[in-house]
C-alpha cells in the first residue's frame, strides 16, 4: 500500500472503527438492558460511552479526505449530510436514552430512535461511498455486522467489570451478552466464507481475497480475528454460565482485542481495495 493510498484510507478506518464500537456497544446495551436485570449503572455508563465515541467519530467525519486513490467515492453532498446529521442524533438520543432509563415506555422510544439513527449512518456511510447501490448491499452488510462484534465485545467488558463492583447481579445480563457476541462472531465467519469464495467486494472476483496479493490478510483475517474469537466467545459464555465473571472478562478482553484488529484491517482492506473479508 502506498504512502498516498495509506493516508487517504486511515481516516475512514478511524471512522468505520469509532463507529462500529458506539452503534455496537448501544444496540448491545439497549437489548440488555430491556430483558435482563442489568444495573441502570452500567447501562448508563455504556450508553454514555457510546455517546462520547460516536462525538469522536462525528468530529472526524469533516477531516475524511476525498478518496482519489481509493477503492471507495467521494459520498454526493445529500448522503454526507445525511450521514453526519445521523451520527450527530445517534449522540444525542444515546444521552436521552440514558436519562430516561427509569421510564421504560420514553426509554422505549429513545432506545428505537437512537438505534435508527445509527442504522441510517451505517446505511448513508455505505451507500454513499460504494461506487454502485450494488456494491452497497454488502458494504452495508459488512458495517453492520463490524458493529455487532466490536461494540458487542466493548459492552462486554463493560459489564463484566460491573461484577466486580455489583456481586449480586445475576449472570443473565453476561450470558446473553456472550450469546450475542458468539451469534454475532458465528454470522461474520459465514459471511467471511461466502465473500472469500464468490466475491463481493468492489469488482471482486471469487477467492481474489484468498488468492491475490491480500492473501495473507484474508488467512489472518479469519483465522486470528473471527475464528479465534468464535472460540474466545464460547469460553467466556461457558465460564460466565459456572458465574466465573472474573475468567469470563478476561476472555472477552482478548476477543476485544482481536475483533478490534479485525475490524481495523477489513475496513482498510475495504477502503483501499474494495475487497469484503
Amino acid at each position: 500500500m502506498s504512502v498516498t493510498t495509506l493516508a487517504e484510507a486511515l481516516p475512514y478506518v478511524n471512522w468505520i472503527t469509532l463507529v462500529a464500537l458506539a452503534v455496537g456497544a448501544f444496540y448491545f446495551v439497549a437489548i440488555t438492558g430491556w430483558v435482563t436485570d442489568a444495573t441502570s449503572g452500567y447501562l448508563r455508563f455504556t450508553c454514555f460511552s457510546a455517546a462520547v465515541v460516536a462525538a469522536l467519530a462525528f468530529a472526524s467525519d469533516a477531516a475524511l479526505p476525498i478518496p482519489t486513490v481509493l477503492a471507495i467515492q467521494d459520498a454526493p453532498a445529500d448522503l454526507d449530510g445525511l450521514r453526519r446529521a445521523a451520527l450527530a442524533a445517534f449522540a444525542v438520543l444515546a444521552v436521552v436514552h440514558a436519562v430516561l432509563l427509569r421510564n421504560r415506555r420514553r426509554r422505549l422510544v429513545a432506545g428505537a430512535a437512537a438505534a435508527a439513527a445509527g442504522a441510517v449512518t451505517l446505511g448513508a456511510a455505505a451507500v454513499g461511498w460504494a461506487p454502485t447501490l450494488a456494491d452497497a448491499v454488502p458494504f452495508a452488510v459488512q458495517l453492520g455486522i463490524l458493529a455487532a462484534v466490536t461494540g458487542g465485545a466493548l459492552a462486554g467488558i463493560a459489564l463484566g467489570h460491573w461484577y466486580l463492583v455489583t456481586p449480586k447481579l445475576s449472570e443473565r445480563p453476561l450470558i446473553l451478552q456472550a450469546r450475542m457476541i458468539l451469534a454475532a462472531l458465528v454470522v461474520q465467519g459465514l459471511l467471511f466464507v461466502v465473500w472469500a469464495t464468490l466475491g463481493g467486494g468492489i469488482d471482486q472476483d471469487p477467492w481474489e481475497a484468498l488468492a491475490g496479493p491480500s492473501a495473507l490478510l484474508a488467512i489472518l483475517r479469519g483465522v486470528i480475528t473471527i475464528a479465534f474469537p468464535i472460540v474466545l466467545a464460547y469460553m467466556a459464555l461457558r465460564t460466565a454460565q459456572t458465574r466465573s465473571m472474573e475468567s469470563a472478562t478476561g476472555l472477552l478482553y482478548i476477543n476485544l482485542a482481536a475483533v478490534l484488529a479485525g475490524t481495523i484491517g477489513a475496513g482498510a482492506l475495504y477502503i483501499s481495495s474494495g475487497i469484503l473479508i
